[in-house]
């Protein structure tokens, strides 16, 4: 019988933390400057290193229900390999969402009331994703191959396209759903004009970013399947990852351009775990290969952007 106290850990440690965010670091409706976003950004990443240490007593202790028969070293490993790749695939994320704030003319000062009610949702809408890949991976044989090669589709589609996004672009959708009004109405969500309710511009920010995570959760979700299929390192590594995005969104939010190359180090991520993931029954590929790759694909994104930004 499976032992639900880790779940109850990891479920009150990301409520507790969200908590010190939306109440202690962001207590007001303020602009985040760097300083603090990269002070909140070692927080949440502190935090998450914290949680492998509770990981590894979980799994030595056997209170988790160790399908995958792992030792705790190794959930510890899967589990970090998995929270670096989740939050290097969410960089082109930052892009988007950099993208949809300048669309609905969002204010500095909202910003991080919208990506935090963003994180509440994920935090539901990813464990149904993340429950119905583990279905799929279980009960249909080959499942992996076809994941793999939907990750493979999803990195040459992005290597493909250019300047993915316009600022311009406004997600038509949500104006055929709703009565969408493009003013911020002082704040609010909802709101009456003329004697009609009409949803505002923060309430079509806050659905987009909501549909933008699944749409990526599709991706990541399959990616981080590469490295394990244990549903609690899945979900943990996927949840911890988003928490240290929205600090991290600020923290890039001026120098999304600059680091243009990074993009392509998310894409030699992908194709790398495209392969693992299709060649899972024929080859191990050890995990400590996998978090050296994906670190010097990163380092060397980061490099070149930084040489690039030197040479302007």
């Amino acid at each position: 019988m499976e032992n639900y106290t880790p779940w109850i850990v990891l479920i009150s440690y990301l409520l507790t933390l969200l908590l010190i965010d939306f109440f202690v670091f962001h207590k007001k409706n303020q602009v985040t400057s760097v300083k603090k976003a990269v002070l909140e950004t070692i927080f949440f990443i502190t935090n998450a290193i914290i949680f492998s240490g509770l990981i590894y007593w979980f799994y030595d202790s056997s209170l988790i229900d160790n399908v995958s028969n792992l030792k705790p070293n190794q959930a510890v490993v899967k589990y970090l390999t998995g929270y670096i790749i989740e939050l290097s695939l969410s960089v082109d994320n930052l892009f988007v969402i950099a993208i949809i704030f300048t669309s609905f003319k969002i204010p500095n000062q909202h910003q991080h009331k919208l990506l935090f009610l963003g994180i509440l949702g994920a935090i539901v809408f990813r464990a149904i994703l993340i429950s119905v890949g583990l279905i799929l991976l279980n009960k249909i044989h080959g499942m992996n191959i076809v994941f793999g090669l939907f990750l493979l589709f999803t990195a040459l589609k992005m290597l493909k396209k250019e300047a993915e996004h316009t600022e311009n672009e406004e997600p038509k959708g949500i104006m055929k759903l709703f009565r969408f009004s493009k003013e911020l109405h002082g704040g609010k969500y909802i709101t009456k004009v003329n004697g009609k309710t009409v949803f505002t511009a923060l309430f079509g920010a806050l659905i987009t970013i909501e549909l933008t995570d699944l749409l990526f959760a599709l991706d990541s979700i399959p990616a981080i399947f590469a490295v394990t299929t244990d549903p609690f390192i899945v979900y943990s590594s996927n949840m911890f990852a988003i928490m240290g995005l929205r600090s991290l969104y600020f923290f890039l939010a001026n120098m999304l351009d600059k680091f243009s190359y990074l993009k392509y180090s998310v894409f030699a991520i992908l194709i790398f775990v495209s392969i693992k993931l299709m060649t899972a029954s024929l080859l191990t590929i050890p995990e400590w290969f996998s978090l050296l790759f994906i670190g010097v694909s990163l380092s060397i994104g980061i490099y070149i952007s930084t040489i690039k930004i030197n040479e302007q």
